[in-house]
């Protein structure tokens, strides 16, 4: 198992940096289970990537922490940062996107409406433009997400409703074959599950494409 999957472990809880490809419900908990010398169902999940997207992830070692975590999540006190790469450039560079999402459960797709009915749910998210480039002769742009809701493929759908599809995500839109869907954990805020002292992780992206176009700090 590769160390840098594991960023940190306590005996309450511990932070992982997802590989790209790997699921959550059975391959992602084998692997950390591998890692820490300990049974796969020890581990609690709090929240979940898609198998494209990587990232920084929280899991629950205890009972008690899982409770607490979860409820951190409820209650928007658990904070989720993205980086994305989209097609277009999203104008304002900076602003809210502020949508009502219904999800299809047959097609496993999130579509944007414009109509409350059952079933749809409110989805916001705050984003940034950070650095733009032409990536196949195609204008694109790194952007900073950060999640107010948590809705099924809530990033992707609200992209791609206005135009902007992630990269590699042909799913909703996306041209580009040559990546997987351009999204990425990469921060994770939340209070300790035992001592509520604030704690903060963060991790970059792999550098391959269309990561490896954007210099980073």
């Amino acid at each position: 198992m590769d160390e840098s999957v594991i960023l940190h472990a306590e005996r309450s809880f511990l932070v992982c940096r997802k590989p790209v490809g790997v699921e959550c419900e059975h391959e992602l908990p084998a692997l950390l289970a591998e890692g820490m010398k300990c049974k796969v169902d020890s581990l609690y999940c709090i929240h979940r990537l898609d198998r494209a997207v990587g990232g920084v992830m929280v899991w629950a070692r205890t009972p008690r922490a899982a409770a607490e975590l979860s409820r951190q999540v409820q209650e928007k006190a658990l904070k989720k940062t993205y980086f994305a790469v989209c097609s277009g450039i999203p104008t304002p560079d900076t602003g809210e996107m502020r949508d009502l999402l219904f999800k299809d459960s047959v097609k496993q797709k999130s579509f944007a409406v414009i109509s409350p009915r059952r079933g749809v749910k409110e989805a916001l998210l705050d984003y940034r433009v950070l650095q733009t480039d032409v990536l196949n002769d195609s204008p694109a742009a790194l952007v900073r997400v950060t999640l107010r809701t948590g809705r099924f493929h809530q990033i992707r759908c609200q992209f791609a409703s206005r135009g902007h599809p992630l990269l590699g995500d042909g799913k909703y839109g996306s041209r580009e074959r040559g990546c997987t869907t351009a999204l990425w954990s990469c921060r994770l805020a939340f209070f300790h599950p035992e001592t509520h002292a604030p704690l903060v992780f963060e991790a970059a992206p792999p550098r391959v494409f269309p990561w490896d176009r954007f210099p980073w700090n």
